[in-house]
């Protein structure tokens, strides 16, 4: 097993993962907060946290994958009310599009996707004991927290105390004994049609307290890493850690790990903005593979830009790493190759750093073409290795003798809609995306059909 470092934004350095139990290592992401379909940068953390979790494995870590689901907040209620709906249908509704959606990108699922209305009890257990040791206190039925009870917080996101704004709204001010506290538990309120019985009242737990829960319950205290997107550290973040800290005595996670956000232009690319492409839609726009391998570009905590060059530069690297895999013998690479490999990995132990870990890939490459063209012959295991870990090892299977996939025939039908509205630069996008997928298309008398491409 390789030492996994990972960049921690607590403290601001590189700081190595140490397992509370030799060999296992917990993550714990946030999901998303399902009031509408999941756009593209959403799709960011999920990619991040699920690679991870198989590098992990391939070290031979037994790692385990919490990625929770938000289905109790304000902004289901209110998007639910805007369209005349009860809040547990569209949460339900919009938790099904999430996983189908994610499913898309065939990551597969993570170990547990804990629904924050179904773990209620152990909000409420935590937020007793933050009453208990005097961190909470309750107010007509809400209960809020002390921020200035906890001398650590601002720690992870670095903030002066005075400067902070929690981004509630004004309604439940008048009960705060400080402005800066914010609320673990919220009584009903006229027009919201989902509750749960405390001892405080009929209500629904805050945002905050929900992850703070999960994590515990599904990953106990102390564990290895907890991520999300780099837009949770404050308040979310910031919140979760001193809750845990504060009711339990003990940090939540040894490590926060968060990856940067996803760019449109130069701005964020979020729903309150407006500018989200959905993950679903471009999915189909531009297949799984080309999606894999443009997250993979970035590095984890820096933004990534989004647009129509970028996607298209994955889309060719992909198609030329199909090609050249064609030209591989099945079996062991050359022992001298090795070498590519080992740094391919020595790079992701390192704050996973995948643009680097694909110079290395890009490297093995090119030996492997030299020794090709010299009349060698090379095998392709280190090159499936490599590519096994960020999922894409189908690049080296050329199509078999079953015939297309599903997905590549609905993309030919696709392409023949296309065809017929004279939409011509949708046809051959749509062209180039089955030809990146193996299969060539050709135009008959008899119609359309795909061939493999040819070696």
């Amino acid at each position: 097993m390789r030492t996994i470092s990972l960049h921690d934004t607590r403290t601001g350095r590189l700081t190595e993962v140490r397992p509370r139990e030799p060999g296992k290592i917990g993550i714990y992401a946030c999901g998303p907060t399902v009031y509408a379909r999941i756009h593209i940068g959403n799709a960011r953390p999920f990619v991040v946290f699920s690679l991870l979790r198989r590098f992990l494995r391939s070290e031979g870590y037994e790692a385990t994958l919490v990625i929770n689901v938000t289905d109790v907040n304000d902004k289901i209620y209110d998007a639910a009310k805007a369209q005349g709906i009860a809040s547990a249908d569209l949460a339900c509704d919009m938790t099904s599009h999430y996983v189908a959606d994610t499913n898309l990108l065939g990551l597969g699922r993570p170990d547990h996707e804990p629904l924050a209305g179904e773990t209620v009890g152990g909000m409420i257990d935590l937020i007793e004991a933050l009453i208990a040791r005097g961190h909470a206190y309750a107010a007509e039925g809400d209960v809020y927290f002390r921020v200035r009870s906890d001398p650590a917080y601002g720690e992870l996101s670095h903030r002066d105390l005075d400067a902070m704004d929690q981004g509630e709204d004004v309604e439940g001010t008048r009960l705060k004994e400080d402005p800066l506290d914010f609320a673990l538990w919220k009584a009903t309120k006229p027009g919201e049609d989902t509750s749960w019985a405390s001892p405080w009242g009929q209500g629904r737990p805050g945002w905050h307290i929900e992850c703070s829960a999960m994590a515990e319950e599904y990953l106990g205290v102390g564990f290895e890493i907890h991520g999300g997107g780099s837009d949770l550290v404050f308040p979310h973040h910031e919140n979760e850690a001193a809750q845990t800290r504060c009711g339990r005595g003990h940090e939540l996670t040894q490590v926060w790990m968060h990856s940067g956000l996803l760019l449109m232009g130069t701005e964020k690319m979020a729903k309150s903005v407006g500018n989200v492409a959905l993950l679903h839609e471009v999915a189909e726009r531009w297949g799984r593979d080309t999606l894999i391998w443009f997250f993979c570009t970035g590095h984890y905590r820096r933004p990534l830009s989004f647009d129509d060059d970028t996607l298209e530069a994955a889309r060719s690297r992909v198609a030329r790493i199909r090609d050249q895999a064609r030209r591989l013998a099945d079996g062991p690479s050359p022992a001298e190759m090795g070498a590519y490999r080992e740094r391919f990995f020595d790079e992701l132990a390192d704050d996973f750093n995948t643009p680097q870990a694909l110079a290395e890939l890009g490297g093995w490459l090119s030996e492997a073409n030299r020794r090709l063209d010299a009349g060698e012959e090379v095998g392709n295991a280190d090159l499936r290795a490599m590519l096994d870990v960020l999922h894409l090892a189908n690049l080296l299977d050329a199509p078999t003798g079953g015939g297309p996939a599903p997905e590549d025939l609905a993309l030919l039908e696709s392409r023949q809609a296309a065809r017929a509205a004279k939409d011509w630069a949708e046809a051959d996008r749509l062209r180039d995306e089955l030809r990146a997928r193996g299969w060539e298309v050709r135009d008959g008398a008899g119609g359309a059909e795909l061939v493999p491409v040819a070696s």
